[in-house]
């Protein structure tokens, strides 16, 4: 399955027959840029981690987040936008790559979407001793 995907992110990019080191490297390569991406415009809306798929016809891109709804967007819209994104950034032709997001099963437990938390809470106003209990609190009544 992993070599599969990394085939998958290879091919995705336009690369062609390359060694196994190199397309490592460019599988790598895209994930990080693709997370990049996802951060910047999606920090608000608890943006946590993104997978990438291999469709026989198309590839799939999963965004997990908190707040799914705005990550969605009105009526479909934004997430409409951020394929039109990426299919302008990374050369994919128009039905070759599909977005979707699923919610993040247990929030308390991702280390991105807390340090977010606590990052829009100190952008707040909010005091950084009752930021930081808030958010161990929160992690830890969840079982952590």
């Amino acid at each position: 399955s992993a070599s599969f995907e990394h085939y998958c992110i290879g091919v995705m990019i336009g690369t062609q027959r390359l060694s196994k080191k190199k397309r490592v490297v460019n599988d790598g390569v895209f994930k990080a840029e693709l997370d990049e991406f996802f951060k910047r415009e999606l920090a608000e809306d608890g943006y946590s981690s993104v997978e990438v798929r291999c469709a026989p016809t198309r590839y799939e891109v999963i965004i997990n987040a908190t707040k799914t709804k705005d990550v969605l967007g009105e009526k479909g819209r934004r997430i409409r936008e951020l394929t039109t994104q990426l299919q302008k950034r990374f050369g994919f032709a128009e039905n070759e790559i599909d977005l979707y997001v699923a919610k993040m099963q247990a929030r308390a437990l991702s280390a991105v979407a807390q340090a977010e938390s606590l990052r829009y809470k100190l952008l707040g106003g909010v005091a950084v001793r009752r930021a930081c209990y808030g958010v161990l609190r929160f992690i830890m009544e969840s079982g952590a």
